[in-house]
């Protein structure tokens, strides 16, 4: 799975640089963020621009990251999800559960008003 790391000051932007995001590939995506976790990163932002399809496991690896983030007095937020991909959290009801921002940048600009 091809992913892009970045850091900044209040928070590590993970975007995922595929087109699926399933069973097959989503194990290296909850590696990399337990990695963020025990480097004591606690607030993640997935990037999901390049994800046109997300299954059960993606969906999974995602919010096992939010209760990490959340048991670690972090948070994990998720930006620039396509149609279909939204349409997914919409009918998992998930859309509930994640702050979703259009972009990276202002999941960062909004931090400091989801941070625990």
């Amino acid at each position: 799975m091809q992913l892009n790391i970045t850091e900044y000051p209040q928070a590590v932007v993970i975007s995922v640089q595929e087109a699926r995001l399933d069973a097959h590939n989503s194990p290296e995506l909850k590696t990399a963020i337990l990695q963020q976790f025990d480097a004591d990163k606690t607030n993640l932002i997935i990037d999901l621009n390049e994800v046109r399809f997300i299954d059960s496991s993606g969906l999974g690896v995602l919010v096992s990251g939010f209760k990490n983030a959340s048991a670690r007095n972090g948070v994990l937020l998720l930006c620039s999800m396509q149609p279909q991909v939204k349409s997914m959290f919409e009918l998992t009801r998930l859309h509930r559960v994640f702050d979703i921002y259009p972009t990276s940048d202002e999941a960062l600009a909004n931090l400091k008003d989801v941070t625990p």
